[in-house]
């Protein structure tokens, strides 16, 4: 191989590694989508994201959706969710972690997990 076939090939490499780094969504754009992809599964609409952080399966966030609307507010039944979402920001999986109701805090675990 030649100086300039290495050349040639190291930029390429380096145009390939930014492409996919451009295409790799930012936090914001992994939040929002996953809040669009939970509610289109579950017919629920995420409140709130309270964590969120990346692993090295991609990211993992625990979203908060109103399950049961009651009068008085402080009374609609919530529910925490833990959504898991590849690099790409595409959901892998989640699941229901706990329901409680709007208005209680939750005095059993540490750190509002």
């Amino acid at each position: 191989m030649t100086d300039g076939q290495r050349t040639s090939d190291s930029k390429q490499d380096s145009k390939q590694e930014k492409s996919t780094a451009q295409e790799r969504p930012n936090p914001m754009q992994v939040l929002r989508h996953a809040r669009t992809q939970l509610a289109e599964l579950t017919g629920m609409a995420a409140e709130t994201v309270s964590s969120f952080e990346q692993t090295e399966d991609g990211w993992s966030l625990e979203i908060e959706v109103m399950e049961l609307a009651r009068v008085p507010d402080t009374m609609s039944l919530m529910a925490s969710y833990q959504v898991d979402l590849d690099p790409d920001g595409q959901l892998t999986g989640y699941r229901r972690l706990r329901r409680y109701e709007r208005g209680r805090a939750d005095a059993h675990r540490p750190g509002g997990r």
